[in-house]
């Protein structure tokens, strides 16, 4: 979350920002700001603040992604898939989609920005082959454990899966679900108990 909104600051041309500054959008007080910061060295002067391009730096470096990480997307045929292939704010986080796959014969081939999706059975060759580390699922849930069965047999060991279906991590792959409806859900409660009069 700090990294989030260090990147924010900085595309909008903040050079310093204070704890209580930093600790606004994030729903913080700034003395926890601090503490939290304090943890990984000395970065601000009282008074003064944190630069946010050197703190940026640090956070980055302590969360590994100062190392560009090759990134997939399988389900790259449907909407969701095309958005995420589409999206151009991985690149500055140093996240280059490389590949895309799809196992609907009509999508196979379809260029979406750099790439051409390929069917899902070259996923084992092209992981290797472009160094990927980083699948994204974006696959109807009746279409998951078919799905998953390449993905074991390619060696990748990090998938962020947004299929409405909860996949578990195991010894060999760190799986992070994502799952929209849940997301919806959470909003609703949120307006739902902001509309109670009392």
């Amino acid at each position: 979350m700090y990294l989030r909104t260090l990147n924010s600051l900085e595309d909008a041309g903040t050079l310093m920002v204070s704890s209580r500054e930093l600790a606004a959008p994030l729903g913080l007080n700034p003395a926890q700001v601090r503490k939290d910061i304090a943890y990984f060295g000395e970065f601000g002067r009282r008074g003064v603040g944190y630069n946010v391009a050197r703190l940026r730096d640090h956070l980055a470096e302590i969360l590994g992604m100062k190392t560009r990480r090759m990134v997939g997307i399988v389900g790259a045929g449907g909407h969701l898939g095309h958005a995420l292939a589409l999206h151009k704010g991985f690149e500055k986080r140093n996240f280059k989609v490389v590949a895309l796959f799809d196992k609907d014969p009509r999508v196979i081939g379809q260029v979406l920005g750099e790439n051409a999706i390929q069917h899902i059975s070259e996923l084992s060759e092209t992981v290797k082959r472009l160094n990927i580390e980083i699948l994204m699922l974006a696959v109807p849930a009746t279409e998951l454990n078919s799905v998953f069965d390449y993905i074991l047999l390619s060696g990748i060991t990090a998938v962020l899966n947004f299929a409405p279906v909860r996949l578990p991590s195991t010894d060999e792959i760190c799986v992070h679900n994502v799952d929209l409806a849940v997301e919806l859900e959470y909003l609703t409660f949120h307006l739902d108990r902001n509309s109670v009069v009392t």
